[in-house]
């Protein structure tokens, strides 16, 4: 990951051992960015997760899902 990108992560996840036992959570939040993943492979759509955890901004979510695409095609194309 670059130091952009890292960046980039730092103003969206936050993690702390005592919070949320460690887990990664989008930052502000209590919500491990992992259930953000369930849904999306669960095949709910963006507006549900949102709907079910409403202290997620659509901002940081979107945010979140590009970094993520942007990681990983950075990986298959080197």
């Amino acid at each position: 990951m670059t130091a952009e990108g890292k960046a980039r992560l730092d103003q969206l996840v936050w993690v702390a051992p005592d919070r949320m036992s460690g887990q990664p959570c989008f930052k502000g939040t209590r919500v491990p960015v992992q259930v953000l993943i369930d849904h999306i492979e669960g095949n709910s759509t963006l507006d549900e997760f949102l709907e079910g955890f409403p202290s997620v901004s659509r901002e940081q979510a979107i945010q979140f899902i590009e970094l993520a695409k942007d990681n990983l095609l950075s990986c298959v194309s080197s």
